[in-house]
């Protein structure tokens, strides 16, 4: 399919006023920016969508207290997810991602347990993961009994896809299934929609680059396996997943061929690709009419892996 012209328009708006690239000359200017982007993406008209109740917590992580925000759906159908919110390691945090944990909320009927991570380069890897890991505990504490999922878009799917490997072996909670939205599963970049998709739609080659510089400035480390995902050695025995991709994302080969790997390994695997969209869809929820229709589509996929 061609690039959604919803989409066309919104990239040729933010190149013309001078928004793009996301990466900006620091860590700290590009978080500034990154949350002025979204923001002004949601619209002048945007109203949050409406959930039961908003919480905002805190967890005890590894390296003091780690932010959460709870947020109860309106129709409680005894889940729970921890939510990981994108951003390349670097940037993004509650208030970017309030608009999808409050979609993901009430669209699964679940509590959603959104974390506020370290991020780097202030706190490189493992730093980010260490604390999902706490906040996927503190959720398997707080709420008994129920099917929890692990979370997460962009590098939150990484985060999300690392944490489910390390709580597999043994290092974490019993997980009922894993959401996947445009993972980052492979730090070489050599896949061929990395190269084909690198520049031009919103995230490019070269963000990606810098991101991976700040979250993994040790480049031995690169390798392991709660990081180089595609290439980690064993994937069985891991629960099932929705992994969502886009069509016109650098990251979508990598995610695709991520589902495959764990679909080979025996996992129970739901793969909704994107014709037409970007990486960051989930971002314009109420915008993009089919990166909204598509959005839920994902959800209802995760909502039938549930009991």
């Amino acid at each position: 399919m061609p690039l959604d012209p919803q989409f066309r328009s919104v990239i040729d708006q933010a190149t013309a006023a001078g928004a793009l690239p996301l990466v900006q000359a620091t860590a700290q200017e590009t978080r500034s920016h990154y949350r002025s982007l979204a923001v002004s993406r949601r619209g002048a008209d945007f109203v949050p969508e409406p959930v039961a109740k908003v919480v905002d917590d805190a967890v005890d992580g590894p390296a003091g207290p780690v932010p959460v925000r709870v947020y109860t759906p309106t129709g409680d159908r005894g889940r729970v997810i921890t939510y990981l919110h994108g951003g390349g390691w670097v940037v993004g945090d509650l208030d970017t991602h309030d608009p999808v944990c409050r979609r993901v909320a009430n669209a699964v009927g679940a509590t959603v347990v959104a974390v506020d991570y370290r991020l780097a380069p202030e706190h490189p890897y493992p730093a980010p993961l260490d604390d999902a890991m706490a906040a996927l505990a503190w959720t398997a504490d707080r709420y008994p009994g129920l099917p929890h999922v692990v979370a997460g878009d962009s590098a939150g799917a990484s985060l999300a896809a690392g944490a489910a490997l390390r709580a597999r072996d043994g290092n974490g909670p019993a997980l009922a299934a894993q959401l996947l939205v445009y993972p980052a599963t492979d730090p070489s970049m050599s896949t061929p929609s990395m190269r084909d998709n690198g520049e031009g739609y919103f995230l490019t080659r070269a963000d990606m680059a810098w991101f991976y510089d700040q979250y993994l400035p040790d480049r031995a480390r690169r390798g392991e396996p709660h990081v180089d995902l595609l290439h980690a050695p064993d994937l069985a025995g891991l629960p099932p997943a929705v992994v969502a991709t886009a069509e016109f994302d650098p990251l979508r080969d990598e995610g695709d061929a991520y589902a495959q790997r764990l679909r080979a390994a025996g996992v129970a695997v739901r793969h909704v690709p994107g014709p037409g969209l970007i990486h960051g869809y989930f971002a314009f929820l109420g915008v993009v009419a089919e990166a909204d229709a598509r959005s839920r589509e994902v959800l209802a996929a995760l909502d039938d892996l549930l009991p």
